[in-house]
């Protein structure tokens, strides 16, 4: 079996990162959401957040092998500074929201390479809890990288 490398997204790759928040949208969902207002914003910010040298926002991604400047998966996460506490003194926290992967190129350890990829990142950016909402497809990935269920009431408010 060929090693599957991810590499350190860049703000050129903005635009396939949002491409496939898309995907992972849909694949959650069963409905892509239609670019946008939404989209372009993404594209903006990633583009602003990810070439910063002390960011707090990184993907990795892994390139179709076949397609030069198009992504075949990526995961990307960010670091949230909240308060301290006895089991996290410096109060940062890592928080994945984006793992996909093209259908035509899954079960090839793309999402592994590239969740591999952000969870180094983290762990060399001090992180020491890093959370994620797991989709049904990408719940077994998840518990093989060490991640455990927790049990919280979990709530939410649009405002």
């Amino acid at each position: 079996m060929i090693e599957v490398r991810a590499r350190r997204a860049t703000a050129a790759d903005a635009g396939e990162l949002v491409r496939l928040r898309i995907v992972m949208f849909e694949s959650v969902d069963g409905v892509a959401p239609q670019p946008g207002e939404w989209s372009q914003e993404a594209v903006r910010s990633l583009r602003e957040r990810l070439p910063e040298p002390d960011a707090r926002t990184a993907a990795f991604v892994v390139d179709r092998p076949d397609e030069p400047g198009r992504l075949a998966a990526c995961a990307v996460g960010a670091i949230d500074a909240r308060l301290g506490s006895p089991s996290n003194p410096t109060g940062l926290h890592g928080y994945i929201f984006n793992v996909a992967t093209d259908d035509g190129y899954r079960r090839r350890g793309y999402s592994r390479a590239c969740m591999t990829g952000l969870l180094g990142w983290f762990r060399h950016s001090g992180i020491v809890r890093v959370q994620l909402h797991a989709s049904d497809d990408g719940y077994e990935l998840y518990r093989k990288l060490g991640f455990s269920d927790v049990e919280s009431a979990s709530m939410r408010i649009s405002l």
